[in-house]
């Protein structure tokens, strides 16, 4: 079975147990007060002089949208981010680019579409793949370098694989970190059994803790003396499967052996079928926390936390152990809990703390917003899909009004403010029968009240709008 019907299946049943499970828990207990009890809307400080920030841009690995303390939590403890919500603005509308790793981390990078190129086709992209982000396709980082950003990426890349494809090819003058989708925390194996820490295109040993490696990494690079600035996309692979929080080594050990035996168990032995708990869940989240935790402690070490704009989210929703109430769905699906993800923006020269925005985004559009921040433009040849927020966030601009639109393999959705248009694929939402429905998310996140007949014109506007954007992107394959 390959890493997609996997992930999908697994997707699948963790929607299905979260809705019944989380059904029958609505006498949600009382949380703990959090940094988001004291917030309020946003709104944009006045302008004030500063210079081209510092870009960090982190990304967590199937991170679940509830599953910070500060987005209701009840059992995972997250200080680190909490803080730095409360020091900026925290997005509870922010949704990744799909639902699965490499199609967003593509969204990112080139600000676009993930099917406008064929990489972003394969949802994800396994160790076999023979695709992936050309080298001469215009990226973030690329576009950042020429107007005089130094640039890294450190932690995962998952959009193509040696010799054709890496970070250092893309954009990046740096990069520290793996190529594939997972890798066993301590051994660096892959899912085939491949070595899988580089530094640059040449392999690295460490047989550490993997996210306790990254954020020495991150620590160091942030503490350079800089003559310039600089982004640095920070992509931990917490707290993605296998379920190792620092210090399983025994289990570990026991999976590296079945990733060495090879074959089919072999192969699967980093989706962790039989392994993690809840327990397991929330020491991985919390390491995360304090990883993040150390990395900022770096930063304002280094005298420029105030001139470093810093954003943090997910590549997709949470999997088997994640916590999303009230959203349906999980990691594959494009329902709320599969896309919606935790996003937290700080910059302390240009944004006021202790905000929240409930304004619709997704990740394309903070490609465009880093872009012009930097005073950078896109390519006239690949013009971006996502929206700047710049405006909104530094101007005091109305946000941009727009449709978010996504799709994966027999599934769609797009968004226009409230108003949410969903076609579930038939094998991953059999009791919804692949038909077209209509959600009002502000009545209703958890996507189960139909509204398709009471407001058919707009269902009907918002599927043209899904079609008409769907045609300008690559088909997928018909085998598919």
């Amino acid at each position: 079975m390959s890493r997609r019907a996997f992930g999908g299946v697994l997707g699948a049943s963790a929607a299905a147990v979260g809705a019944v499970g989380l059904s029958a828990a609505q006498a949600t207990p009382k949380l703990p007060q959090s940094p988001a009890a004291q917030e309020r809307p946003f709104r944009a400080a006045p302008a004030r002089n500063s210079p081209r920030p510092n870009i960090l841009f982190v990304l967590a690995d199937d991170l679940g949208w509830a599953d910070l303390s500060s987005y209701g939590s009840p059992h995972i403890k997250t200080p680190h981010l909490d803080r730095l919500a409360g020091q900026g603005v925290r997005f509870t509308d922010a949704y990744s680019g799909s639902a699965t790793c490499s199609p967003t981390r593509i969204s990112l990078y080139t600000g676009r579409y993930p099917g406008r190129i064929k990489a972003g086709l394969d949802e994800p992209l396994e160790e076999e793949a023979t695709v992936g982000i050309d080298p001469t396709h215009p990226t973030l980082a690329s576009l950042l370098r020429e107007s005089g950003y130094a640039t890294a990426m450190i932690g995962k890349w998952h959009c193509g694989f040696l010799p054709d494809y890496s970070p250092t090819r893309s954009g990046w003058d740096e990069f520290f970190g793996n190529f594939s989708g997972s890798l066993e925390y301590y051994s660096k194996l892959s899912s085939v059994g491949e070595y899988d820490l580089y530094e640059g295109d040449v392999q690295h040993k460490d047989l550490r803790y993997y996210t306790t490696v990254l954020t020495e990494r991150a620590s160091e690079y942030i503490g350079r003396r800089h003559d310039r600035p600089w982004l640095l996309n920070l992509n931990f692979t917490t707290p993605h499967w296998p379920w190792l929080a620092e210090g399983d080594v025994e289990e570990a050990a026991r999976l590296e052996k079945l990733i060495k035996a090879g074959g089919p168990e072999g192969r699967m032995a980093l989706g962790h079928p039989d392994g993690g708990s809840i327990d397991t869940y929330r020491r991985m989240v919390e390491g995360l926390d304090q990883s993040i935790g150390t990395v900022l402690a770096a930063l304002k070490r280094s005298g420029r936390e105030r001139d470093t704009l810093v954003v943090f989210s997910s590549d997709n929703g949470g999997e088997r152990f994640s916590y999303s109430w009230p959203l349906s769905g999980a990691k594959s699906t494009l329902q709320e809990g599969g896309i919606r993800v935790p996003t937290i923006v700080r910059w302390p020269a240009r944004i006021d703390p202790g905000q929240v925005s409930h304004e619709p985004v997704f990740t394309p559009d903070w490609t465009a917003t880093l872009l012009e921040i930097a005073g950078t433009r896109p390519k006239a040849s690949h013009p971006l899909d996502g929206t700047s927020l710049a405006g909104y966030l530094l101007r005091g601009e109305d946000a941009p009004t727009r449709d978010l639109f996504w799709r994966v393999r027999g599934e769609r959705a797009l968004r226009r403010g409230q108003w949410k248009y969903y076609r579930a694929a038939k094998d991953k939402a059999p009791l919804r029968d692949g038909k077209d429905q209509l959600h009002d998310l502000k009545q209703d996140s958890r996507e189960w009240a139909d509204r398709s007949a009471h407001e058919p014109a707009l269902l009907a506007e918002l599927k043209a709008v899904w079609e008409r954007i769907d045609a300008e992107l690559l088909p997928y394959p018909s085998s598919e």
